[in-house]
């Protein structure tokens, strides 16, 4: 997925500034399908504008520099539902947690005991993300099918750290036990 398609996409929701933009593509509902920068999220609203694909209108505020809302057009939803009708990429998974694991014979067991319990928690915090989402009286059946997708993809990574830490552990551990011994 491309910037192009996610500003689209956050657009044919309802009118957003660049700022709404970044922010939902961040912190909100859209932050699990691309990250996106305001050195990315600028031009290519930019772009969709020359192109006909939103349009923009300043709002005036008292004090403040005017704010940009971007409002798709008709030309745009109709682009968007052709970019989601192309194949999607494969997912991008890229995981802190997994390098600290990847090296477990360097960092020793309580390291990676730490690691699997902070994982834990990051992935229970991130379901109450889902589960608050999931609340919202908005919440649309298509949004409902994500988040449940979301919350057994999240419930089945603890299941398996749950059941398989030890593996990765005693992993750290007979690596400890051989540099401990070779000294």
């Amino acid at each position: 997925m491309s910037v192009r398609t996610l500003c689209l996409a956050i657009l044919n929701f309802g009118d957003a500034t660049g700022y709404e933009i970044r922010k939902l593509s961040t912190e909100g509902k859209f932050r699990y399908f691309i990250e996106a920068s305001f050195g990315s999220i600028y031009p290519t609203l930019a772009r969709l504008e020359a192109e006909g694909l939103v349009t923009v209108r300043e709002e005036a505020l008292p004090g403040k520099p005017a704010r940009k809302i971007y409002s798709l057009t008709e030309s745009g939803r109709a682009e968007f539902v052709k970019l989601l009708a192309a194949p999607p990429a494969p997912d991008t998974y890229r995981s802190p947690f997994l390098l600290v694991a990847m090296c477990a014979e360097l960092v020793g067991p309580d390291v990676i005991s730490a690691a699997i319990d902070h994982r834990i928690s990051q992935v229970r915090s991130e379901i109450e993300t889902l589960d608050g989402i999931s609340q919202e009286s908005e919440c649309q059946p298509a949004a409902q099918f994500i988040l449940d997708y979301g919350r057994h993809c999240m419930t089945q990574d603890i299941r398996f750290l749950e059941d398989n830490r030890s593996r990765i552990e005693n992993i750290a551990r007979s690596a400890e036990s051989a540099r401990e011994a070779a000294e």
